[in-house]
């Protein structure tokens, strides 16, 4: 709130007295810490070594050596939902993400963005004098606002950040990330072959932006929101990573399941009687359907261990290896982190949080993937295709996910992975260390918590009270309570009672040691949500959800699900969507402009989000560019959307007009014109695609021609995908193809820009006229000025 000013103001200076109390910066506390929050991705209870996993995270095994492992923490099964939670101390649904920013629906508690009323934890420091900066993965702003044109409100500068390096959708390369700096998308510094990778980069920027402030206000705390990439596909590290495992996961998931879970007995993280899930807890296409005969998830079942060839087994180990070298390299990251504090002499000061954001991931389907983009596009992984890039995994070249077995493995004993109200997507790893204010450490807690209680436990630990407004809203109440009463006392009974658990169509509800959880599958497009099977859990006894006692105790479970229901209607959790990924992503969502029929765009302009571009799928297009071509030799792209991994591309060489529609990575579908260029002012270059039926459902089947104004120069088939070029990955660029490429046939070296002409525009045309006329109406509406 402004202070009043209490000075007082004469005519003259020399009778008046100053206040600068209205005016001065908001001052900590002397004495503050400052708060280090560390946000995995994708990273189950059973995949780090201090949660008996078999992953080698010796940093994240330090920090938890001077603090506290919580052995009941909970989030809410998605990145999206979890992190709204971890930042405001809210539901999911009341932060309005009952499922990732990008599967926004336009009800209250699934329209993809954060209100004002639930204020973030950066919004509420920087008013008490903290430096906030945040770097890594953001995912907090709905699709249509991760665009240059669109507001900033819900980008972190815009929710209380004063500095941000990362990238604000889902996911991202490791090797060629979308990068954004504060309010702006930036070039990455350096290439892979220059040893370029996304943790490497954001860990200097953080060390960059503490220094920033200890340099000048060495005494002013500093909040770091620090959020990798890793352990979310793609999987990608450098290959002496990788190589620290190979033959270790050779065993197989069921093997390193059973392993993991006697580690953790041991250490004290689970009962003894802990018993072990089947690998198919819920059902396989086989032996479950829907309501309606609807099939089970095809991606939602593991093949067991011994089902496997030798083929099989070696990728798979492989697509584990590569997991564990991507996770043990981020932990080394981490590792900077704190040597850099501890140099500082700010490390013991400094209260550190470790969590997940959900469980690890089945999103890999019981195959594994080298591109995980294929789920975005209803397509099936070809293990022949995956075998013949078992070298390359980790790589620029692959965009890999590991099956579905391993997420199974690494959320061990729990069943299922991320998406699912079972434990394997909601109980996940939680490590404070705070050597100034926990005397216990290198202990165990065994309180139920849950992701919506890490802001009352830092606002504790700062004492900071929540504030009655931010920025002017009146601030709906923190629903999760605080953490810090179980710092230094083991056995105090929880001080939570309540959590409720919603995502794709999954159900479940946590009351007093208790739990109810329908059985009902993740996305799989059943509804009929009145004839979901309930189960009844006593997970005080019971962590592993092994024994329903639904018939013993119908009243308990009647309760919970009324309860259920009370808590679903309190957080506005309505309406329930399991509909599938390719339905959800491709909900149409609000846009600042209609979509129009023709797109305009200049050279020089930053990239555009593919959700914000002219969407190509299952229809007829043109993109045609009007260059200048004043003698022969011009070379490089005109226009390309997508990666290697998915997109398409106009491009110059050999000086002749090239186009490439890159099918998911399978296959370059490459025409090049059968004549060179000609020169000229004004001339058009485009290629045309004319559909003419599906191959399968969204898959189009057409013909693709190129053209030299009206003149075809080059003609033949091509099919194009149902789904997005990338998940939250590379959109379009005009005069040049930047980070990773659409096609390795490119000229000259990256970003492959034009040159040797002059690019003025380029259109993309969706209006399904025939190309002789567009041709002519484009020539007059190009050349314009």
């Amino acid at each position: 709130m402004t202070k009043r000013f209490r000075g007082v103001a004469n005519p003259d200076i020399r009778d008046s007295i100053p206040d600068w109390g209205p005016y001065e910066q908001p001052k900590a506390k002397s004495g503050t810490p400052n708060v280090l929050y560390i946000v995995l991705d994708d990273v189950g209870y059973g995949a780090m070594s201090c949660f008996g996993g078999p992953i080698e995270t010796p940093n994240i095994d330090r920090i938890a050596a001077k603090g506290l492992r919580y052995a009941q923490w909970h989030t809410t099964a998605l990145c999206s939902p979890t992190r709204s939670c971890l930042l405001t101390g809210r539901n999911h649904t009341v932060n309005g993400m009952a499922c990732i920013s990008e599967c926004a629906v336009g009800f209250p508690g699934a329209n993809g963005h954060v209100p004002p009323q639930c204020a973030t934890l950066a919004e509420m420091l920087v008013d008490q004098g903290f430096s906030t900066a945040m770097v890594g993965k953001w995912h907090l702003c709905a699709e249509d606002e991760m665009n240059l044109a669109s507001t900033k409100r819900d980008w972190p500068l815009g929710r209380g950040f004063e500095r941000f390096y990362g990238f604000l959708g889902a996911e991202t390369s490791q090797y060629y990330p979308n990068l954004v700096h504060d309010n702006h998308p930036v070039e990455q510094p350096a290439t892979p072959e220059e040893g370029y990778h996304f943790s490497v980069d954001i860990t200097d920027k953080a060390i960059q932006y503490i220094d920033d402030v200890k340099a000048i206000t060495p005494d002013r705390p500093v909040f770091l929101y620090y959020a990798p990439g890793c352990a979310h596909a793609p999987h990608q590290v450098p290959k002496e990573w990788v190589e620290r495992y190979r033959g270790r996961f050779d065993a197989g998931y069921e093997e390193i399941r059973r392993q993991t879970l006697e580690r953790q007995k041991e250490m004290g993280l689970l009962p003894q009687n802990t018993e072990m899930p089947p690998v198919n807890p819920i059902g396989t296409p086989e032996t479950r359907t829907g309501p309606d005969g609807q099939p089970f998830p095809p991606l939602d079942h593991t093949r067991p261990w011994d089902t496997l060839n030798d083929d099989e087994k070696r990728l798979f180990a492989r697509m584990a290896e590569t997991y564990a070298g991507f996770l043990s390299h981020c932990d080394d990251q981490i590792g900077r982190l704190l040597a850099y504090l501890e140099d500082i002499e700010q490390l013991d000061n400094t209260v550190i949080v470790v969590v997940s954001d959900n469980g690890a991931s089945g999103e890999g389907g019981p195959n594994g993937s080298v591109n995980e983009n294929n789920i975005a596009n209803s397509m099936p992984d070809d293990l022949a295709q995956n075998m013949a890039m078992l070298d390359d995994l980790g790589s620029t070249k692959t965009y890999n996910h590991y099956p579905n077995g391993w997420a199974m493995a690494f959320n061990a004993p729990f069943k299922m992975w991320k998406r699912y109200s079972f434990n394997g997507g909601i109980c996940d790893p939680c490590v404070i260390s705070w050597p100034n204010g926990i005397e216990a450490h290198g202990e165990i807690r065994e309180q139920y918590h849950h992701a919506i209680d890490i802001v009352p436990t830092l606002l504790d630990c700062l004492d900071v009270e929540q504030p009655e407004t931010v920025k002017g809203y009146t601030q709906h109440p923190i629903q999760g309570v605080s953490m810090r009463y179980s710092f230094d006392a083991a056995n105090i009974p929880t001080a939570k009672h309540t959590q409720f658990y919603s995502m794709l169509g999954t159900r479940g509800i946590w009351h007093d040691g208790w739990k109810a959880v329908t059985t009902h599958p993740a996305i799989s497009g059943w509804g009929h949500f009145s004839e979901d099977t309930w189960e009844l859990y006593h997970t005080d006894q019971d962590r592993s959800e092994m024994h329903d006692l639904a018939e013993q105790e119908p009243g308990k479970l009647a309760e919970l699900v009324g309860l259920w229901f009370h808590e679903a209607g309190a957080n506005q959790a309505y309406p329930l969507d399991d509909r599938s990924a390719v339905e959800i992503l491709t909900t149409p969502r609000p846009q600042m402009t209609a979509p129009r029929n023709r797109y305009v765009y200049r050279p020089g302009g930053s990239e555009v989000s593919e959700s914000a571009s002219p969407s190509v799928r299952n229809r007829s297009y043109v993109v045609g560019a009007v260059v200048d071509l004043s003698v022969p030799g011009a070379s490089g792209v005109l226009f390309a959307q997508g990666s290697r991994f998915g997109g398409h591309s106009l491009y110059v060489k050999d000086n002749r007009l090239h186009y490439v529609y890159n099918f998911l990575g399978r296959e370059l579908q490459h025409l090049s014109a059968t004549e060179d260029l000609p020169t000229g002012e004004n001339l058009i270059l485009a290629a045309s695609f004319d559909r003419e039926g599906e191959d399968s459902p969204g898959v189009a089947r057409g013909t693709l021609s190129l053209y030299y104004g009206e003149r075809k120069v080059g003609e033949r088939s091509i099919r194009t995908q149902p789904g997005k070029f990338g998940i939250a990955g590379e959109g379009l660029n005009i005069g040049c193809d930047r980070g990773d490429p659409v096609t390795d046939d490119y000229p000259g070296a990256a970003p492959w820009a034009f040159t040797g002409g002059t690019l003025k525009r380029v259109a993309v045309d969706l209006s399904g006229e025939a190309y002789v006329d567009l041709e002519r109406e484009a020539a007059a509406m190009l050349s314009r000025d």
